[in-house]
C-alpha cells in the first residue's frame, strides 16, 4: 500500500495545501516561499505514523488532515479545542470511510510503560544513541551521565521507539492496521552529528564523543558487511558438508557441455572479482578460470555442476548489498572532487585521494571527518536511502540541497531515481532549490498562500 495525496487544511490558521503524489516516477517534490509549511507538512507525515500519542499533531495548528491510499481507503484527522478550567484540550478526530469516526484526546501526562506492549528492553541500547546497560533494568545516559530506569527511558525516549510496540488505549484496528502497513522514514535537515557512548567506555565510564554521522554509518557498514561474510561462513560449511553426497548423487546431464560450465566458470570469477574489489572477499591466486574446457570429462562435469550451484548460492548472498554499494561508489566517485571511494569489512568507508598524474602528487588515505559538509551530507543522505529505510518506505527529506554545491544539485534527481528503483522506495521532499528540480516542474507541487 502506497500514499497517493496528502492535503491538510486551515494549517497555522490560513492555508490550504494539497499534494498529489508522483505515483509513476515515485519522487515528489514540494516548493514555496518560506512559512509556507513545507517542513510542516513532512513532520505532519510523519507525527501521523511514527510519534508516540501524537504528539506532533497535537502541537502543529490545522483544522484537518487528509491522506488517500492508492487502495482508495483515507485516512482523515480533524483537530478541535476545548478550553478548559485546568488549560486547552485538544481533540483529534480519526475517520475512515465505512469505518466508525473515533476520537483521541490528548493528554499532557508523561509518558510511561503503559503506553508500550512487550517492549524487550533489551533493545534500549540499539535504539537510544548514547545509552548504555549498566545493571538489571538500569541504564546510563552518556550524555547527562544520568542513571535511568525504564519509566524514565520510556518518559524521554519514548517517540524514538518502534511503533509495533506502542499502543493508544482508544486507537481502533483500522487504524492500528492502516498506518503498519505503511512505512513513513523522515530525513532532516540537521544529519551529521550522532552522540554515542565513547568507544571505550568501559575504560573510561560517563565518557562520551560527538562523532560525525559519517563515522557512525562507517561503523555500521562495517558491521553489516561482517554480518553478511558470517552468514556466508554459514552456508559455506553446510554446503561443503553435504558436497560429497550430493556429487555423488548427480546425474550426468546432456546440458553440461564444456561450454556452458566454462561460460558459467567465468562469470563466477567475475563476480567473485568484484566482491574482492568492493571489500568482502581477499584475493585468492587460485581462480576458477584456470579449469580449461579439455580437461572436462563426464566425471569432472558433474562435479563442477553441483560446484557451480554452491557458490552462486553462496555468492548470491552478497548480491543485494554489493549492489547498493556499487550504486553508493558510483555516485561518490563521480561527485567528490579528488577522492575515491572503497569499502572495508573492518572500517567501513575508506577514502583516498586521486590526483591525475599530470599534478604528481602521492595519493593518500583520508580520514572521514576530512570530507567537506557538503559530501558528508551526501553521503549520509544516499546512505541512509540505500541501507536505513525499510523497502516501499516512503521517504521524507526536508531541504536536501544543504551544503551541496549547485554542480551536484543538478545531478541529485538523476541519483535519487537509480536509488528508488534500487531500494523500492517513494520520496517526497521539500527544497527551495530551482537547481535540483532543474527542468522536472512536473514533479512539483507548488504550495500558494491563502486565496486572495
Amino acid at each position: 500500500m502506497r500514499i497517493k495525496e496528502i492535503a491538510v487544511r486551515g494549517l497555522f490558521g490560513i492555508f490550504d495545501h494539497v499534494i498529489p503524489l508522483n505515483m509513476n516516477e515515485r519522487i515528489t517534490i514540494i516548493h514555496g516561499p518560506n512559512g509556507f509549511g513545507k517542513t510542516v507538512m513532512l513532520k505532519m507525515l510523519d507525527g501521523l505514523f511514527n510519534s508516540l500519542r501524537y504528539s506532533v499533531l497535537r502541537t502543529i495548528p490545522f483544522s484537518s488532515f487528509k491522506i488517500e491510499f492508492d487502495n482508495r481507503s483515507v485516512i482523515e484527522i480533524k483537530k478541535k479545542h476545548k478550553s478548559l478550567d485546568n488549560g486547552d484540550q485538544i481533540e483529534l478526530f480519526f475517520s475512515q470511510p465505512g469505518s466508525e469516526t473515533v476520537s483521541y484526546i490528548s493528554e499532557d501526562r508523561k509518558i510511561s510503560p503503559d503506553d508500550f506492549i512487550d517492549f524487550p528492553d533489551t533493545l534500549f541500547k540499539e535504539i537510544i544513541p548514547g545509552l548504555q546497560e549498566l545493571g538489571t533494568k538500569s541504564w546510563q545516559y552518556f550524555p547527562t551521565k544520568e542513571i535511568l530506569y525504564v519509566e524514565g527511558i520510556l518518559e524521554r525516549f519514548g517517540e524514538l521507539l518502534p511503533k509495533k510496540y506502542r499502543k493508544l488505549s482508544n486507537e481502533p484496528e483500522w487504524l492500528e492496521n492502516q498506518k503498519n502497513n505503511i512505512h513513513v522514514c523522515l530525513i532532516e535537515s540537521q544529519r551529521l552529528i550522532n552522540v554515542t557512548p565513547n568507544r571505550y567506555s568501559k575504560f573510561y565510564p560517563g565518557e562520551t564523543s560527538t562523532l560525525s554521522t559519517v563515522l557512525t554509518y562507517s561503523d555500521e557498514l562495517a558491521e553489516l558487511m561482517q554480518d553478511k561474510l558470517t552468514e556466508y561462513g554459514t552456508i559455506s560449511q553446510s554446503l561443503d558438508r553435504t558436497f560429497p553426497a550430493r556429487v555423488v548423487k548427480q546425474q550426468p546431464s546432456p546440458d553440461l557441455t564444456e561450454e556452458k560450465l566454462s561460460f558459467q566458470l567465468t562469470q563466477l570469477e567475475k563476480t567473485r572479482s568484484h566482491l574482492i574489489e568492493l571489500g568482502f572477499l581477499n584475493k585468492d591466486e587460485d581462480s576458477d578460470s584456470q579449469i580449461q574446457p579439455q580437461a572436462m570429462n563426464e566425471s569432472i562435469k558433474n562435479v563442477l555442476s553441483v560446484y557451480i550451484e554452491d557458490v552462486e548460492t553462496k555468492l548470491s548472498i552478497f548480491s543485494t548489498i554489493a549492489s547498493k554499494l556499487e550504486s553508493l561508489r558510483k555516485i561518490v566517485n563521480n561527485k567528490f572532487s579528488y577522492k575515491e571511494m572503497s569499502f572495508s569489512k573492518d572500517k567501513g568507508f575508506i577514502f583516498t585521494t586521486s590526483y591525475p598524474p599530470s599534478l604528481k602528487l602521492d595519493n593518500k588515505s583520508l580520514s572521514l571527518t576530512d570530507l567537506s559538509s557538503g559530501e558528508q551530507h551526501e553521503l549520509v543522505l544516499l546512505y541512509e536511502l540505500l541501507f536505513k529505510v525499510e523497502p516501499n518506505s516512503l521517504v521524507l527529506i526536508d531541504e536536501p540541497e544543504l551544503s551541496l554545491h549547485v554542480g551536484w544539485q543538478v545531478k541529485f534527481l538523476e541519483d535519487l531515481r537509480e536509488i528508488t528503483k534500487l531500494a523500492d522506495l517513494d520520496l517526497l521532499m521539500a527544497t527551495h532549490s530551482p537547481d535540483i528540480i532543474q527542468d522536472r516542474w512536473d514533479l512539483t507541487v507548488e504550495l500558494k498562500g491563502p486565496a486572495q
